[in-house]
């Protein structure tokens, strides 16, 4: 009786770990904007990342941190789900403490800390991108998937698809000349990166059983 209610235990926090993940994902955008118009200045920085720049910089910062901290303690059904989490834990982690070059004024040292910053930031969404599209959606082989359960694999399989569709956008906005056929939307940069963020958010709130679970379970 006590193994079956640690293993009750162990599950609960699993799922209270996935549904904390998946509020800080979502709300981080919201916060980072609405913070700074409240605390500093009106207006939206040219990317998420910049808020480390303003007087956001600690929620920044301590978002992503949080986010590592809960990952790196996340152990999923099988040992690539925490490969994966340890990868993400220490992606989320550098993202935080190697921050973005500023856009003016940079010295030698913050552009190079800066492309640390973005090579552990396409290591994270690529990796939650994984979890979404591969590790969220499996199912046991031995039981049939319920209805519940493929909504739930169709919303991954969005999540997982608008984060990859969100870095290669970011990534020809930053590195194709402007073409002038292509509307270019004011902070383009920063909506891509919310976007791929609040998707993070959405699927691990889901996996978490926050919203649509399977009828009967607790």
């Amino acid at each position: 009786m006590p193994e079956k209610q640690n293993i009750s235990s162990l599950v609960i926090s699993y799922l209270s770990l996935r549904k904390a993940v998946g509020v800080i994902g979502i709300s981080l955008p919201f916060v980072l904007v609405f913070g700074k118009i409240i605390l500093e200045s009106p207006g939206i920085l040219d990317s998420v990342s910049s808020y480390y720049y303003s007087v956001m910089r600690d929620v920044f910062v301590g978002s992503l941190c949080a986010i590592g901290v809960f990952l790196f303690s996340y152990h999923g059904y099988e040992r690539e789900d925490d490969i994966a989490a340890k990868i993400a834990s220490i992606s989320a982690i550098g993202v935080a403490l190697f921050p973005i070059a500023p856009e003016t004024a940079a010295t030698a040292q913050q552009v190079m800390i800066g492309k640390w910053h973005l090579f552990f930031a396409l290591i994270l969404f690529l990796t939650l991108a994984y979890f979404a599209l591969v590790l969220f959606r499996k199912t046991d082989p031995h039981q049939s998937p319920t209805p519940m359960k493929r909504v739930r694999n169709v919303i991954y399989a969005v999540c997982g698809s608008l984060i990859l569709f969100c870095i290669a956008a970011i990534i020809f906005l930053t590195f194709v000349p402007p073409v002038q056929w292509i509307p270019i939307i004011p902070h383009s940069i920063f909506w891509l990166e919310a976007l791929a963020i609040i998707s993070f958010g959405i699927s691990w709130l889901i996996k978490g059983e926050a919203i649509l679970q399977d009828q009967g379970s607790s």
